[in-house]
């Protein structure tokens, strides 16, 4: 049995959240929207057999605070800075599925002095969504739009997180019932809490000032090695976008694996085969 501890830290100027199992080369785990740390359940334990698993709250989800501002990619990139800071790690392997791959994405293009190597699941970035933007792609991507709305998605969704949430991860796995049961009440009980939801809704209002971001070093390519993953079968992504193109753009060194049977979340819906695929693509790297 993997024992996994909870720790906090003070970094950034707020308080975060973190899991922690196993030793030796650190690799970081960056959870998405609609999820938290919880939705590495499945890695941690077959990556903390060889590596040191740091896998944080993010900003505005979990146990981590849910200030008011700092929800731009580069904020919540430095927020891992300075985890890293009072962990005393100086390099790191980055895994980041979904809003966490935009922040492992930024942390990349500013400090890739601090990273041997990335994982990018199920996530196209800011910059092409925006400038793909199409009927086609907003119909897809109705929720960037209503959680952009100020106040009304906390109002309307406020005592009935489980409606929402039961959406996102019914129609977003290949099977519906993927996420169901005790595993489902943890995410409930985790939106429930004061500040949750505003929390996501503040990654998502973030996006103004994320794709200003993406614009300004468009043309930097990601040197460190690079692993993209998505789900075959998820209309916003693998199904809207030709994923091994979009992360050729953005990484000099690119690997490009779908995975077949599987929606947004391929950690969650086929996680032998991405367990499979980052101890592989983690092969090496000592730290």
């Amino acid at each position: 049995m993997t024992e996994i501890r909870h720790h906090t830290v003070r970094a950034n100027g707020i308080r975060q959240h973190y899991l922690e199992a196993g030793a030796g080369a650190p690799v970081v785990l960056l959870h998405g929207f609609p999820e938290t740390s919880f939705a590495w359940r499945h890695q941690i334990p077959a990556l903390a057999a060889h590596y040191r698993v740091i896998a944080p709250d993010l900003r505005g989800y979990g146990e981590t605070d849910k200030p008011a501002a700092g929800y731009d990619k580069r904020t919540m990139a430095n927020d891992l800075v300075a985890l890293l800071g009072s962990l005393d790690i100086e390099k790191i392997a980055l895994v980041g599925h979904d809003r966490g791959a935009r922040v492992a994405t930024r942390f990349a293009k500013d400090h890739p002095e601090r990273l041997d190597r990335l994982v990018v699941m199920d996530n196209v970035p800011t910059r092409i969504v925006a400038g793909s933007m199409n009927a086609q792609i907003a119909k897809a991507y109705w929720f960037f739009m209503f959680h952009l709305v100020p106040d009304l998605p906390e109002a309307l969704i406020a005592g009935r997180e489980d409606l929402w949430l039961r959406h996102f991860f019914s129609d977003w796995c290949f099977n519906p019932h993927t996420i169901s049961g005790a595993d489902f009440d943890t995410y409930v009980a985790a939106y429930r809490a004061p500040g949750a939801v505003r929390g996501a809704m503040a990654d998502y209002r973030a996006n103004a000032e994320d794709n200003a971001q993406d614009l300004v070093d468009a043309q930097v390519k990601i040197a460190c090695p690079v692993l993209s993953l998505w789900g075959a079968d998820f209309g916003a992504v693998g199904k809207s976008f030709d994923m091994a193109q979009v992360w050729a753009e953005m990484a000099e060194n690119l690997v490009a694996v779908p995975i077949e049977r599987c929606g947004h979340l391929p950690h969650e819906e086929q996680p032998a085969v991405v367990n499979r695929l980052l101890l592989d693509f983690l092969d090496g790297w000592r730290g």
